[in-house]
């Protein structure tokens, strides 16, 4: 008899202390209820509680997920689509989230759903398909003021899909097509139109070229025939020339002039003196010729 009592005393002993000890992991937190009420917060690792006086309540701290099952939403100019989501969340204070909610899950679920009608009925098709950004965003915030109560902090929420039906989905995919299309034949324009532009300017520098290179040309010429001359003038001049070498030099122009076809000659402003000299010039050839005809008679 003695033996079994001692046998039930170690029984009891064994069954106490694997009842008084909890082991809490590390992305847990434990709430320990006494008599039915909170009374403390324990943090992870081994915890003793009294047995059948307290029990301990497990809370996951890491960031949890919700699906949102597809659901059809009317957009603000009543276009029927489908659209559904997933809300990620974290636990940031475990008291509450146990004991101001009693599923946090389905009130996230239910709140996440009607928020997204509400969020999606603002729009219109077109800044729905477009705004998925913003969409999430609004949707996280609304979220996540309303679960703030519940000691829960909402991370993201991202938007999965959006499909609105089939008739909108053909037509838009048609007005896309015929958007590419009309960039297409723009930028085609618009590629001729530089081309144009460039063959222009090309033609433009070219005949400004052209132009120039005879401009300078032509002022070439002009400077070696205003060198040549200056050179004949200062040659001239530095001869210091007498009127009768002029008026012989005068003379053999004359000649040259008369054997083309001008039919006019014109002189020179200074013509008197040239002239003077020519008569001169003849008087002196005469002279000449009448000592000669002496010398004959003798």
């Amino acid at each position: 008899m003695p033996g079994a009592v001692v046998i039930l005393l170690i029984a009891f002993v064994v069954i106490f202390i694997s009842s008084a000890l909890k082991i809490i992991r590390p992305y847990e937190k434990g709430l320990v209820e006494r008599l039915g009420k909170y009374n403390r917060t324990e943090e992870p690792g081994l915890v003793f509680i009294i047995p059948m006086i307290e029990i301990l309540r497990r809370v996951d701290m890491r960031e949890q997920v919700i699906d949102v099952p597809p659901q059809d939403v009317i957009t603000k100019d009543n276009v029927l689509v489908t659209v559904d989501a997933v809300i990620y969340f974290q636990v940031t204070d475990p008291v509450r989230v146990v004991y101001n909610v009693s599923n946090f899950s389905l009130a996230a679920l239910k709140l996440a759903q009607t928020n997204l009608r509400n969020v999606i009925g603002d729009l219109e098709l077109d800044q729905t398909l477009t705004s998925r950004e913003r969409i999430n965003e609004q949707l996280r915030r609304v979220l996540d003021e309303a679960t703030d109560k519940w000691g829960v902090k909402i991370t993201r929420v991202e938007i999965q899909k959006i499909d609105p039906p089939k008739d909108i989905t053909d037509a838009m995919s048609k007005q896309m097509k015929a958007e590419r299309e009309k960039r297409a034949m723009i930028l085609e324009a618009e590629g001729i139109r530089q081309s144009a532009i460039l063959k222009a300017d090309g033609e433009k520098q070219a005949a400004i070229l052209t132009a120039e290179g005879k401009a300078e040309a032509i002022k070439r010429v002009a400077d070696a025939q205003k060198y040549e001359i200056e050179t004949v003038y200062n040659a001239i001049h530095s001869g210091r020339p007498t009127n009768d070498l002029i008026a012989i030099k005068y003379l053999e122009a004359l000649t040259k002039i008369a054997e083309g076809k001008a039919t006019k000659i014109f002189l020179p402003l200074e013509t008197a003196g040239i002239l003077g000299s020519i008569a001169g010039i003849s008087e002196l050839f005469r002279e000449i010729k009448k000592g000669e005809g002496a010398a004959e008679n003798e």
